[in-house]
């Protein structure tokens, strides 16, 4: 049975759409003052009305998680507002519709890992010197199948930058684990969310309705969550029973040209 988040802050990156969207009103639901984070403040808005305590019970601020001071400054409005964070849920990130080596820019590969890699440190590091004082918190790091095993379809932007938040995520329950501070990588494989739309190869409704779904991945962060804070649950690795990267699909694993 789900405890009561009662009292607990959560901020969620990325949570006007998808994943974040989707974690935000569940958690709402138990109980949790939540914080949404994204670029568009419209969607976050809408994301606000969603949330189950109504008026008051969130807080949107529009940003980019790869502007450091825009994050810091956000850490801040949200330790006034709600107090301090007690679990932070990385969900913000994006690929390129143009991902392949022969096609990305210089500025393409920066603009993933800003904000897939160094968005989440960000994030990370604001709140982490609270939790650790006070000898508790919990980080959620949305990752990627993409950051368990190396994926042709992800692009190498997209595969560097969550392999590189898997192990920062590893590394954080390396160093934080003896002060009470736990941190959880989600690892899933295709989840049918708006950054399919940036497929090089279109994804059918027929398919995206066999993916994970969005509130798959949100029950799956109310079930770290509601783990009692001596459990640790280092890394969820999640697929569709029908996954196509064991298929053997054309934009998985494309013939010679």
């Amino acid at each position: 049975m789900s405890h009561s988040l009662e009292g607990k802050v959560v901020w969620i990156t990325g949570g006007g759409t998808g994943i974040g969207r989707a974690a935000a009103k569940v958690l709402s639901r138990i109980g949790a003052r939540v914080a949404l984070s994204g670029r568009r403040k419209s969607a976050l808005d809408d994301t606000l009305k969603e949330l189950t305590g109504g008026p008051g019970a969130g807080l949107a601020l529009p940003l980019d998680v790869a502007d450091t001071a825009s994050v810091e400054a956000a850490a801040k409005e949200i330790q006034a507002s709600l107090g301090e964070v007690d679990i932070l849920v990385n969900s913000a990130g994006l690929n390129l519709a143009k991902r392949r080596y022969h096609e990305m820019s210089v500025e393409d590969w920066q603009q993933v890992i800003a904000a897939n890699l160094n968005g989440a440190f960000h994030c990370i590091h604001a709140v982490l010197p609270a939790m650790r004082a006070r000898r508790d918190g919990l980080i959620i790091n949305i990752s990627s199948w993409a950051g368990r095993y190396d994926s042709y379809i992800a692009g190498p932007a997209y595969g560097a930058s969550k392999h590189g938040l898997s192990s920062m995520s590893a590394t954080l329950n390396l160093e934080e684990g003896r002060y009470g501070v736990r941190s959880c990588c989600i690892e899933p494989a295709e989840v049918a969310t708006e950054i399919l739309d940036r497929r090089p190869v279109p994804v059918p409704e027929s398919e995206r309705q066999k993916m994970l779904q969005a509130e798959d991945l949100a029950e799956t962060v109310r079930f770290v969550v509601e783990m009692p804070a001596h459990v640790c649950l280092n890394e969820i690795v999640i697929s569709p029973t029908w996954n196509r990267a064991h298929m053997g699909d054309k934009d998985q694993y494309p013939g010679p040209p």
